[in-house]
C-alpha cells in the first residue's frame, strides 16, 4: 500500500511546516547553517577540553558530556527533518519514528539532569573552595553523569512503550517536523489518563526536581558572591555561573513550557516554534555562550592552536 507522496502504508507522514510552504524553506535554510555551528562548536569543546590537561577538571567534564549531549539530540531531529524538506518525500518510517521519538526523549531528559549536576559542581566550586577536589572527585563526577544517561534511558523507555500503544485508528500524519511525544499523543482517537500521569510524573522529577536544585544552588551562589571582595574572582565567578545559568534559562524556559503546560491550550504553530528553539536553537548557542563568556577555553584553544603551529613550523 502507498500513501499519496509515495512513502508505505506504515509509515508517518511528518507534516513540519507544510502548511506555510515560504516559511519552510526559510527554516530549512537557517536549520541546517544552525546544525553547522551546533557541529563545530560543540566538537571543537569536546576536543578541547580533552587536549588540553588544564582543563581536566570536573566543569569541563561536565560540559564536554553536555556537548557530546547536543550532537546526538540535534543529530536525532535535523538530518531527517532537512531530508524531508528538501527531498520527495515527507515520510518517515516506523522503525525511524521509534527511534527519533526514543532518543529524543532519553536525550532531553539526560540534559535536564546533566543540568543540575552542574549546577552543583559551581555550587561546591564557590562555595567549598577549599574542599572542591575531594567533593568533586573523578569517581563521583563519573557516577553522576552515569545515573543521567540511566535515568535518561529508563523514562524513555517508559514513555516511548505508553505512547506507541496508543490506538491511532490509522492516523499517520505527525503534526510536527519530528517524532515528539505531543504530536505522537494528539494522534490517538483515545484519551489515556495513565499517560497523563506518568507524563506529569516524570516532569516533576526531570524538570522541577532538577530546575528546584538549581534555584537553590543559585541562591546558595549568589549569598556567596555577594561575600566576595575581590573583584577579580567576583568577575570569574559570574563568568563561569553566568554562562551556565543562560543555558539553563534557555533551555529549561522552552521544555517547561512545552511538557508541563496542557496540551490543549497550547496551539500547533506555537508548539512547533517553541520545539524548534528547544531541540534545535539552544544546542547550538552552547558552545558560544560558554566559550564567549570563559577565558579558559579561549586560553586553551590558543594554546592548542600554538602548539600545532609549531609543530607544523618544526
Amino acid at each position: 500500500m502507498e500513501t499519496s507522496n509515495g512513502s508505505s502504508g506504515t509509515d508517518f507522514i511528518l507534516l513540519g511546516f507544510s502548511d506555510r510552504p515560504q516559511l519552510e524553506h526559510v527554516i530549512s535554510v537557517v536549520v541546517f547553517i544552525v546544525y553547522i555551528v551546533t557541529l563545530v562548536g560543540n566538537t571543537a569543546i569536546i576536543l578541547v577540553s580533552y587536549l588540553d590537561a588544564q582543563l581536566h577538571t570536573p566543569m569541563y567534564f561536565f560540559l564536554s558530556n553536555l556537548s557530546f549531549l547536543d550532537l546526538c539530540y540535534t543529530t536525532s531531529i535535523i538530518p531527517q527533518m532537512l531530508a524531508n524538506q528538501w527531498g520527495p518525500k515527507t515520510s518517515i518510517t516506523y522503525g525511524g519514528c521509534v527511534l527519533q521519538f526514543f532518543f529524543v526523549l532519553d536525550l532531553g531528559a539526560t540534559e535536564c539532569l546533566l543540568l543540575a549536576m552542574m549546577a552543583y559542581d559551581r555550587y561546591a566550586a564557590v562555595c567549598q573552595p577549599l574542599h572542591y577536589t575531594l567533593i568533586m572527585h573523578p569517581q563521583l563526577c563519573q557516577k553522576m553523569v552515569l545515573t543521567a544517561w540511566l535515568s535518561g534511558l529508563a523514562s524513555a523507555l517508559i514513555v516511548c512503550f505508553l505512547t506507541l500503544k496508543l490506538p491511532r485508528c490509522g492516523h499517520q500524519e505527525v503534526d510536527n517536523f519530528f517524532c515528539e511525544m505531543p504530536a505522537l499523543i494528539k494522534m490517538a482517537y483515545v484519551y489515556s489518563k495513565v499517560i497523563e500521569i506518568v507524563v506529569f510524573a516524570l516532569g516533576v522529577v526531570f524538570l522541577f526536581v532538577p530546575l528546584t536544585l538549581i534555584l537553590i544552588s543559585y541562591g546558595v551562589i549568589t549569598q556567596a558572591v555577594m561575600r566576595i571582595r575581590s573583584a577579580t574572582r567576583w568577575q570569574k565567578v559570574l563568568n563561569t555561573c553566568g554562562s551556565h545559568l543562560t543555558v539553563v534559562i534557555l533551555f529549561y524556559g522552552t521544555i517547561t513550557y512545552i511538557y508541563m503546560k496542557p496540551q490543549n491550550t497550547i496551539s500547533q504553530d506555537e508548539g512547533k516554534f517553541f520545539t524548534l528553539f528547544y531541540t534545535i536553537i539552544t544546542p547550538s548557542l552552547n558552545p558560544p555562550i560558554y566559550t564567549l563568556r570563559n577565558k579558559d577555553v579561549k586560553s586553551a584553544l590558543r594554546r592548542i592552536l600554538w602548539m600545532k603551529k609549531c609543530s607544523a613550523k618544526s
